[in-house]
């Protein structure tokens, strides 16, 4: 905007308060896939595990077959002793483990690493006690990306959801997989598993009374 000068008759430009503009920050979830985690596949269980074998590591070959067989959280799981009390709702945990889950188990806990441990997992940094949760995270989108799968789609609640999906698609047993997976209401294992109405009614036809 032209405005009037001094005594010479000349023109200046009068100054204009521009409101100042913040730089965009880029999105938390730009180019991530948000939302529940699918579950593994039983031929993508058996091809983590294989190559776990091979490798020798029996560290998260114990891992992973605990993560699969307990059905528990990551932060429960990285911090597991004897037995287990649920972070989330303070209840105890009860759960099977199958015979190759247990020697493994056996193979890790016998070998040198563990020597005057407490934890399952312990941390190889000196000032923590247990594997983090977020290095937990970290370790299983490097398996995942080991046989092919895309990171993205996967998380530790992957494992977690990997056998009561299995349990679920066999048997529709609700109940069931909300006892095995420690939830208080049978709605969160209706919304953890993904279940739709479709499915529901399909198991609701199968039963007579």
């Amino acid at each position: 905007m032209l405005g009037a000068g001094g005594m010479d008759g000349g023109y200046h430009m009068s100054k204009i308060q521009l409101p100042a503009i913040k730089p965009k920050s880029k999105p938390w979830n730009k180019g991530r896939l948000i939302g529940q985690k699918r579950p593994l596949l039983p031929k993508q269980v058996w091809a983590i595990r294989a190559q776990l074998e091979l490798a020798e590591n029996l560290r998260d070959l114990a891992l992973f077959n605990l993560a699969i067989d307990s059905k528990l959280r990551g932060c429960d799981l990285v911090r597991e002793r004897v037995s287990v009390i649920q972070s989330k709702t303070q209840r105890s945990v009860q759960f099977e483990v199958s015979e190759g889950t247990r020697d493994s188990i056996w193979n890790w806990v016998c070998s040198p690493a563990m020597l005057a441990v407490i934890h399952i997992f312990p941390s190889r940094f000196h000032d923590r006690p247990h594997v983090s949760t977020r290095q937990y995270a970290r370790i299983v989108r490097d398996w995942v990306a080991a046989i092919g799968l895309d990171p993205s789609g996967y998380g530790t609640h992957s494992l977690r959801r990997t056998k009561a999906a299995l349990i679920y698609r066999k048997t529709g047993n609700l109940r069931a997989v909300q006892l095995l997976l420690g939830h208080i209401k049978v709605d969160s294992t209706v919304r953890y598993l993904g279940v739709e109405l479709e499915d529901a009614l399909s198991i609701a036809e199968k039963i007579d009374i």
